[in-house]
């Protein structure tokens, strides 16, 4: 018994020991007790059972989608957090941008989206921003064509029932993004959703803001927490691709 008790305590060592080193390097950007460091509308955002927590009432609803914004910018970013929605859709803003609207927190850009149905959850869309950019199971690859037109490339690496399947609703979920250079990638508790690769040198973004959404529409609730970012190095590119790294922007 007490080499069983022995071996367990040494497995239960180790694997804290690897969950300690897989977070290495990431910094916690929300406190759970305060909006410090963000900034949203106060008639919809506030923090409740320590997560940042955005809603809507038939009382009280948003006329368009509003955003909560973090003060830091996202560039080369691993980010991950835990979140959980009760009705409607939201998503998690990264490199984008401030948006033109009746208040300060309108928001454009790429977004992992999430929602309380079946279609949509993990994909990547772009907000004021070319719409859906990629869909789940699908790896997609952004370029103009010579009309002027996005034109996407799409390869499936997964089907869209089987991501599904991984998403828990009305229930704690895992988010995980990672964007480095212009190759983009979203995680759903684990589960590879999506992926962008974005070679539209006009309109592609290298950095801005992080922020989190509350759609308009019908009551919902979405909430957020454990949320933590790690700076990534860009990746060394050829002399020949020179132009692929190039700080483009579209606002």
């Amino acid at each position: 018994m007490k080499k069983i008790i022995t071996t367990m305590g040494l497995a239960a060592f180790i694997f804290a020991g690897q969950a300690v080193a897989a977070e290495k390097g990431f910094e916690k950007i929300f406190d759970g007790k305060t909006l410090k460091g963000w900034n949203g509308n106060p008639k919809f955002w506030s923090v409740k059972d320590g997560a940042i927590t955005g809603q809507t009432t038939k009382e009280n609803p948003t006329k368009g989608n509003t955003f909560i914004i973090w003060e830091g910018k996202t560039g080369n970013f691993d980010l991950r957090l835990d979140y959980k929605i009760i009705g409607g859709n939201s998503g998690i803003q990264y490199r984008s941008f401030k948006a033109d609207g009746p208040d300060e927190w309108r928001i454009g850009g790429y977004q992992a989206d999430f929602e309380a149905g079946d279609t949509f959850s993990g994909i990547c869309y772009g907000e004021r921003f070319r719409g859906i950019l990629s869909l789940r199971g699908k790896k997609t690859t952004l370029t103009v064509g010579d009309d002027g037109k996005l034109k996407k490339e799409v390869e499936e690496f997964a089907k869209d029932a089987d991501i599904a399947k991984a998403i828990k609703k009305e229930d704690w979920n895992s988010y995980r993004i990672v964007a480095r250079n212009f190759n983009l990638t979203h995680y759903i508790n684990d589960v590879k959703t999506t992926q962008v690769v974005d070679r539209d040198r006009k309109t592609r973004r290298a950095d801005g803001l992080l922020a989190l959404q509350l759609h308009a529409g019908p009551p919902m609730t979405v909430q957020f927490k454990n949320i933590r970012i790690k700076e990534l190095p860009k990746r060394a590119r050829k002399a020949g691709n020179a132009k692929e790294g190039s700080n483009n922007k579209n606002k």
